[in-house]
């Protein structure tokens, strides 16, 4: 079998994320048959021996698995929460695979969220280098003025951070809101509401609606699919097309 960077082993089976698992390698508290493994080594995942603490790690690799989610509001996007609060991991119970959250979206907003148990496509669409164009529909509350409009295309800095350039436009006015749409080429924390915040705008919805050519289209809220592999092999960059 083809050899993978030891760091992905982890990540495939489930053990710890990729960054969790290049802490414990530069610890020196991994072995790959019996000797001491360091960053970059690689493994055969059926015939190397990895053991972590003195403890063998079974190759238990499972099926790919690559789903879209439509998040509700009021679910936070991590595996468990300390307070208590519903997770999306509840919304794809029924999966047959566990999966992990690509990203996040905060509890007051939703739409668009990729969960899949694929570690390399975690990496790829998390790497500030590799980050797709993302979408999201912005409900504003009241009207947008052209001044407020420029501030929120040029460039900002949030909490000491120079963000990369945003494109914002508006779509329509309804019912004394603003529709718009903001088009981000990274994903910092809240970025579009702290944006928003700075230019004295209120947010009444956030939806993301498209992350690169892959859209979120006419998917229930709450409700999950099957990525196609045409849409897969976008996101992991072996084609240009869905």
């Amino acid at each position: 079998m083809e050899k993978i960077r030891l760091q992905k082993f982890f990540t495939d089976n489930k053990i710890m994320s990729r960054r969790s698992a290049e802490r414990v390698i530069e610890a020196g508290n991994v072995k790959i048959n019996g000797v001491t493994a360091h960053l970059g080594d690689k493994v055969d995942p059926e015939n190397d021996k990895v053991e972590y603490n003195g403890k063998v790690i079974k190759n238990n690799t499972s099926s790919k698995k690559y789903i879209m989610l439509n998040k509700p509001l009021g679910y936070v996007t991590t595996t468990s929460d300390e307070k208590g609060r519903d997770t999306v991991l509840s919304l794809v119970s029924d999966v047959g695979e566990r999966v992990y959250p690509v990203g996040r979206l905060d509890m007051y907003s939703e739409g668009l969220l990729i969960l899949t148990n694929d570690g390399e496509l975690t990496n790829r669409l998390t790497h500030p280098k590799n980050n797709m164009p993302k979408v999201y529909s912005v409900i504003i509350r009241g009207e947008v003025s052209p001044d407020a409009l420029h501030m929120l295309n040029s460039p900002m800095e949030i909490d000491g951070y120079k963000l990369k350039p945003v494109k914002v436009r508006v779509v329509s006015n309804t019912n004394g809101n603003t529709n718009t749409l903001f088009t981000l080429n990274e994903g910092r924390n809240r970025q579009i509401r702290k944006m928003c915040e700075k230019c004295g705008l209120t947010i009444a919805r956030l939806t993301r609606i498209s992350i690169g050519k892959l859209k979120l289209g006419e998917l229930e809220r709450g409700k999950w699919r099957n990525l196609t592999k045409n849409e897969i092999d976008y996101l992991l960059g072996k084609t240009d097309n869905i």
